[in-house]
């Protein structure tokens, strides 16, 4: 099956660009709904990190370093790198006797405006702490202190990955055909799109037991401290303040995106094949409100889907809008 038209933009009353993908939602027992083709094989990149956390609450390596639902959040997170995540990161890693020398995430200067002015300002170079997957990293490196393990935590072969490919292939309930090297270094597997469904379904409706309370906990602590997941101004943030910390929600690079709704016992994901970031911040959205977990008046529907789109001028210019058989 070939990927569906899902988001559009239209400029002087003419159809300009199409955004195409796959979506699918999924409960305890299956497929609810679809768009595209369930069973394209995908990168989940960052929509995933949750279930790459799993292995840090189920070894009992988050309890017996004593993690708050704050640093969970953050385990979960692709952060802006502004200081909250950065000192948060830095205080986490120092309580573990470990430093920003210990992560293997790399480096890159943070999206969050102040932090960003603040470094160039002042010439200085940004570290590890401010990449976007520096609190994955310091969940990764609590877990491979837990296991004894080396230093080099991101290899394939390493027990943290081979822990966090194993949570993967069993939330997904497929086998991953292999892997790639994330934007952070770590391994990240690919699976299908119904695949990513199914496990954000399993995290919405946890079936009890060490993982179901793992499941449980991260849920929460993504839903409480939603500007530890990403930030201010980022879609995953505003999405999870609007609708009251009742729906979890992340994206990945290259516009993929996911949905957690315990009330519902729904998980999401889809994939914009195009990789355009606005495509999968408008297909999420509309998701949410066809699923009845974000009203449509809420102002950031607005700003990720139903505004007008404006120039530098201030002069609108054009529109996204829901292909048709997309939900409305």
């Amino acid at each position: 099956m070939a990927a569906a038209d899902l988001i559009e933009l239209w400029r002087g009353g003419m159809l300009e660009s199409v955004h195409r993908g796959h979506a699918v939602i999924c409960d305890s027992k299956g497929i609810v709904a679809a768009w595209g083709d369930p069973d394209a094989m995908i990168f989940p990149r960052s929509s995933c990190k949750m279930i790459q956390a799993l292995p840090l609450l189920e070894s009992g390596a988050a309890d017996a370093a004593g993690l708050v639902p704050r640093q969970l959040a953050l385990s979960c997170a692709s952060h802006n790198g502004a200081a909250i995540h950065v000192d948060a990161v830095d205080a986490w890693l120092k309580a573990r006797g470990l430093s920003e020398s210990d992560l293997r995430c790399g480096s890159h200067m943070p999206a969050d405006k102040d932090e960003n002015k603040r470094l160039t300002c002042g010439g200085i170079s940004p570290c590890q702490l401010h990449n976007n997957c520096s609190g994955k990293h310091a969940g990764f490196l609590t877990l491979n202190q837990h296991l004894g393990a080396g230093p080099d935590y991101h290899d394939i072969d390493h027990p943290v990955q081979q822990a966090a490919k194993q949570a993967f292939e069993e939330v997904t309930q497929e086998t991953s055909p292999g892997y790639g090297i994330d934007g952070c270094s770590a391994p990240n597997f690919p699976c299908t799109v119904t695949g990513l469904a199914r496990a954000m379904a399993s995290f919405a409706q946890p079936q009890g037991g060490v993982r179901g309370q793992a499941m449980e906990r991260l849920v929460q602590a993504m839903c409480a401290y939603p500007e530890m997941v990403a930030g201010e101004g980022r879609a995953c943030t505003a999405l999870m303040r609007a609708m009251g910390g009742r729906v979890a929600v992340k994206t990945g690079a290259e516009a993929v995106f996911i949905a957690i709704l315990p009330d519902q016992g729904l998980g999401v994901a889809l994939k914009i094949m195009d990789g355009g970031t606005r495509a999968s911040e408008a297909a999420i959205t509309a998701l949410l409100v066809h699923l009845g977990a974000l009203e449509s008046g809420h102002p950031v529907v607005g700003k990720l889907l139903t505004d007008p789109m404006r120039n530098w001028n201030g002069i609108a210019y054009g529109e996204m809008r829901l292909a048709a058989g997309f939900p409305r």
